[in-house]
Formats: structure tokens, sequence, C-alpha cells
């Protein structure tokens, strides 16, 4: 672990707990729910952690599922980005695609962060007939499954 990247979270609700690893060798950090919710099957929404980010312009968090959440209760996270100029508190969009409502207590694990480098390139207005061709070239969406 790098000592010198120290990124700053901050609680601003009183049921929030500070984000954690849960062992050494995690590429994430366990996000905590500050509130009761139930999201019923096939339904989803909104759970607040009551917790703010600060951390770099090259940086982004991304807010993603947690592998045992997924495999037992069938919960799923969408929309997980979080940008460096965000100031608000961080939510976890929950899916429950199991079968039974997904009861959310305070302090339950939802999801968790993970920080990416992110790479901001010039974008060139290129003419199609310009762009190099490829094997797969316009072959589309799932073109290369069976």
């Amino acid at each position: 672990m790098t000592q010198d990247l120290i990124y700053r979270v901050a609680r601003i609700h009183e049921n929030a707990t500070l984000p954690s690893r849960g062992s050494q060798g995690a590429a994430g950090y366990d996000l905590f729910a500050c509130e009761e919710k139930v999201i019923a099957p096939g339904e989803w929404g909104a759970v607040d952690t009551g917790i703010v980010f600060e951390f770099p312009t090259d940086v982004y968090a991304r807010v993603a599922p947690r592998s045992g959440l997924a495999f037992k209760k069938g919960i799923q996270v969408g929309a997980g980005v979080v940008d460096s100029d965000y100031r608000d508190s961080i939510k976890a969009i929950l899916f429950n695609h199991g079968k039974e409502p997904f009861q959310v207590q305070v302090g339950d694990r939802i999801a968790q962060v993970i920080f990416e480098r992110i790479y901001l390139p010039v974008l060139q207005d290129t003419p199609y007939i310009e762009l190099t061709s490829t094997e797969r070239g316009t072959g589309g969406f799932g073109s290369t499954g069976k």
C-alpha cells in the first residue's frame, strides 16, 4: 500500500460508517448503509452511505457490487461512477434480482468503492473513412460471440 495516497472522507450523517477493506488484499473499500430500507424483488432503490469523498481529478470512485450479496441475495449495483468534483453523500443504487425483499439495516455492507485512475484524452473529430479498419469492423454488438 502506498502511504502517500491519502483521500479524504467525511461522515455527514450520524449513522455513517467509514469505508473499510475486508482484507489486506481487497481491491475495494466496503460501503455501509446509514439508513434502513427495503427493496422488493424486481425493484431498485438508492441506499445512502452518509459519506462524502475528496480525491484527485485524475481518479474516479466506482461503486461496485459485493460478490456475497450478488451471489447469496441477487443484489447488484448500478450507475456507480463518482466524479472527483462530486461533494454530496454517496448512494448505492441496489437492484434486487432475488426472490425475497432485501432488508437493509444501518451498518450493513451494501457495496464497495474502488478508486480507479482515469485518462482524459483530447478527442479529435475525424471522418469515419479515416479511422483505421479492423478485422471486426462493423460486426456490431455481440459479434465476437457464437
